[in-house]
């Protein structure tokens, strides 16, 4: 007598279901971690940028305008990597800012924080609000 060797068709379509239930749980998990974690990357470039907008004032003074031009945000290496994933703008005035980073593409998924803002007296919004909660998650 021959011994069988190989999988019977009933194992491997145990192993199909159990890799798709993993599968099924783990992706969405996955998806809001990415999410995250762009996020975080985000408020981390927004501080950078808050740091350089103190360092024109310290300079010139004035938010909106450095050496009598007005002021436009560098190209950091975090504003070129999040590029696909948040448009950051800025509104400078002599003694204020607001930076605003609103998601774009995949990140638009990020319902619960959605834009993010942060102006000169370190005041952080997130969709719009500024209460504590909100503020703790968005920004963390």
């Amino acid at each position: 007598m021959r011994r069988q060797q190989g999988f019977s068709l009933m194992e491997v379509m145990v192993v199909v279901a159990i890799v798709g239930i993993i599968a099924a749980v783990a992706m969405p998990a996955y998806a809001k971690y990415v999410l995250e974690t762009r996020r975080a990357a985000a408020t981390s470039c927004m501080n950078e940028l808050a740091q350089f907008m103190e360092r024109v004032y310290t300079g010139s003074m004035n938010y909106g305008q450095s050496n009598g031009v007005a002021t436009v945000l560098p190209q950091t290496s975090c504003r070129i990597d999040l590029d696909n994933f948040y448009a950051f703008s800025l509104n400078a005035a002599a003694q204020t800012f607001v930076l605003t980073a609103a998601p774009k593409g995949p990140q638009l998924k990020d319902i619960s924080c959605a834009t993010l803002t942060l102006n000169q007296a370190g005041l952080r919004t997130a969709a719009g609000s500024n209460t504590a909660t909100i503020v703790r998650k968005c920004w963390g």
